[in-house]
């Protein structure tokens, strides 16, 4: 079975090699590889490697080598077809059926490639024509001599406004291909379709294969329209989805331990020439998730190097909010602040490698970035200023869809914004968590600038701290017996009333945080039989449970479960209904979890410190646990009687 070459490139994109191989083999970071203990020899010193950024694995031991299809040929003993199809389900990618459209549709990808070089080598030779001296000379008065040029494959595009096509007809392409890679301009108000590039200077632009896909055209007139024009989307291009140079980088970036991106093809190439093989650029248009993912599958921390004017400014503004959802652990952003009102070509003809060297070395992590875009936005004089900074950061910061990596954003700004107030009054003295309810370092120590609230010094009301009474100790705020949630239940409930659902949500169930004992003890009971039961029904499932002497514990979780969720336990209720009713049920119960966790945090600052600001940020942290409560009471309140998704039908 023979598959697309664009298929397979598509899943080795989705799935780093160390991702698949960490299935098998316990890996280690070891620099920039992983190595681990060889899966094909006994061995007690790992000689096993894999490269993430090449994409293959190496056994020193075996001598075996590969990419992530010979991984699972070798391990597991089946053809390459096969191992597309397991990996491709993995990575989820749909399997085109193979067909003789489909290979007619290969066949089709292959022309029009070949189209795309045919348009690269003719604009080649326009430049080092006759016809491309004007542009020859804008090339060497920008530092770009013959060795750079024929690197980057520049050409040079003539103001004739049938040449490209002529010269392709020439070679037997037709008028449809030429149009359907983008080359000519057409439409129902144009008579005869004509070349789209014109009196350019064009820069190709690859795929990560080496591949010709698009062009960029630089205009050579100053009073052209578009400085810049791109070829459209087609079927070989997506430009939200390519990096320039992206083929050239990969290597160099792998060997330098970071990637650099920059705004355009010239600063792409100043790089290069100055010293920095590892640079790209996104294609006109800010930086994108999918330009991003590529980025990092390169590197953990690429480099954002954008011009030094307010255009530049704005792209890493703009670049902050597409990489905030997005962010892992390990995984983030630095931003190289360029002189005001120079970019990357400018300051590579000025001072050379070495200034932007040291450009470089002074790259800016995220949250600093970050902090610096929220505090520019005005004067932070008043409490009502502060108050709106305050609410802008918590907004953003809930995108950040990893909880670890969300509280320690959370604690970053909250300590920032500690500086920025003195703990004497507003905002410092309000919650020692502060906005973002991150850890509060140095609990009963003054933050910087500031002194405690009701230091004698200051003469302020109640120079002694404010102590809980011992009934305020002995209360639930501070003491209570930990109960079943009745979202645990729910969740383990429905599982277990869901033969199909327990199947395909084991593993997640496996690494559920539970509060209770008890929803512990049955959590493990059903990924046991899980892996045990390999058919049976709701109905097996229950009497395995009650086989371990569950019963008691069923009924005492039945029990909890709120009455507006109990028709998920009817293991004839829609399976699509009950799975987007435990999607919600479990969404909710990380971010309660997340809070609880805060919530010890402050208890542990109160028994440090029983002042008011410490009661207050439990308070707070409460309230949010009671918001999240009332949202569930919300969602049982509607509709199907008892059924919460009729609202939604």
């Amino acid at each position: 079975m023979k598959f697309p070459p664009g298929l397979l490139d598509e899943i080795r994109a989705r799935l780093p090699v160390s991702e698949v191989v960490g299935k098998r083999v316990r890996l280690q970071k070891a620099g920039r590889e992983w190595k681990g203990l060889s899966p094909f020899n006994a061995e007690r010193s790992p000689s096993f490697f894999v490269n993430d950024q090449k994409g293959f694995f190496h056994d020193f031991s075996s001598g075996k080598h590969g990419d992530i299809f010979a991984f699972v040929m070798e391990t597991e003993g089946v053809a390459f077809p096969e191992a597309v199809e397991r990996l491709a389900g993995q990575a989820g990618v749909a399997l085109p059926k193979i067909s003789r459209e489909a290979e007619e549709q290969e066949r089709k990808v292959r022309g029009l490639n070949e189209v795309m070089q045919l348009a690269a080598d003719f604009y080649r030779s326009q430049l080092e024509g006759r016809v491309g001296a004007k542009a020859r000379a804008y090339c060497e008065n920008r530092g770009l001599g013959p060795d750079v040029r024929e690197r980057f494959g520049l050409g040079y595009s003539s103001a004739e406004r049938h040449g490209l096509r002529d010269h392709l007809a020439g070679k037997g392409v037709s008028v449809g291909a030429m149009i359907e890679t983008g080359l000519l301009v057409h439409g129902d108000d144009v008579a005869v379709p004509f070349d789209r590039f014109r009196d350019r200077l064009m820069f190709p632009i690859w795929d990560i294969r080496g591949r010709a896909i698009a062009f960029g055209g630089r205009a050579l007139q100053a009073d052209v329209p578009a400085k810049y024009l791109n070829s459209p989307e087609t079927s070989l291009f997506h430009k939200g989805a390519v990096l320039y140079n992206h083929h050239n980088a990969r290597k160099a970036a792998h060997e330098r331990g970071t990637v650099i991106a920059v705004e355009g093809y010239v600063d792409v190439i100043a790089m290069s020439v100055a010293g920095f093989p590892h640079a790209v650029a996104p294609l006109g248009t800010a930086l994108t998730p999918d330009q991003l993912t590529l980025l990092w599958r390169m590197t953990d921390e690429p480099i954002l190097c954008f011009d030094g004017d307010k255009a530049g400014q704005r792209a890493a503004y703009r670049a902050i909010e597409v990489a905030l959802p997005l962010l892992e652990p390990g995984k983030s952003l630095r931003f190289a602040l360029l002189p005001e009102g120079q970019d990357p070509d400018d300051l590579a003809r000025s001072g050379g490698g070495p200034a932007i060297a040291r450009v470089l070395e002074g790259a800016l992590p995220m949250a600093e970035v970050l902090w610096r875009r929220e505090t520019e936005a005005g004067p932070l004089d008043t409490p009502e200023r502060k108050a709106m900074l305050e609410r802008r950061i918590r907004t953003l910061l809930a995108g950040v869809r990893d909880e670890d990596l969300r509280r320690h954003y959370r604690a970053e700004m909250d300590a920032r914004m500690r500086e920025l107030t003195p703990r004497g009054g507003g905002y410092g003295a309000g919650r020692p968590g502060g906005a973002y309810g991150g850890a509060r370092p140095g609990a009963g120590a003054p933050a910087r600038g500031g002194q405690r609230r009701g230091d004698p010094r200051r003469g302020g009301f109640g120079s002694e701290p404010m102590r809980a009474s011992e009934s305020l100790a002995r209360s639930p705020l501070f003491s209570q017996a930990p109960t079943v949630s009745p979202r645990e239940a729910l969740i383990l409930l429905a599982l277990a009333a869901h033969r199909m659902l327990l199947a395909t949500q084991a593993e997640a169930l496996g690494e559920l945080d539970l509060a209770h004992p008890d929803t512990n003890r049955l959590r493990q009971a059903l990924v046991d039989i899980d892996a045990h039961l390999e058919r049976g029904s709701a109905t097996d499932v229950r009497a395995a449970l009650e086989a371990q002497g569950l019963g008691p514990l069923l009924a005492r979780l039945e029990a909890a479960v709120r009455p507006g969720d109990r028709w998920c336990l009817d293991s004839s209720a829609d399976p699509d209904e009950v799975r987007e009713s435990l999607r919600q049920a479990t969404t909710l119960h990380h971010k309660a979890r997340t809070l609880h966790k805060e919530l010890g945090l402050a208890e542990m600052a109160f028994a440090q410190d029983e002042s008011e600001a410490s009661l207050a940020w439990i308070r707070d942290l409460r309230l949010q646990l009671s918001t999240i409560d009332g949202m569930e009471a919300e969602i049982e309140k509607l509709g199907r009687g008892d059924d919460p998704l009729a609202a939604n039908d």
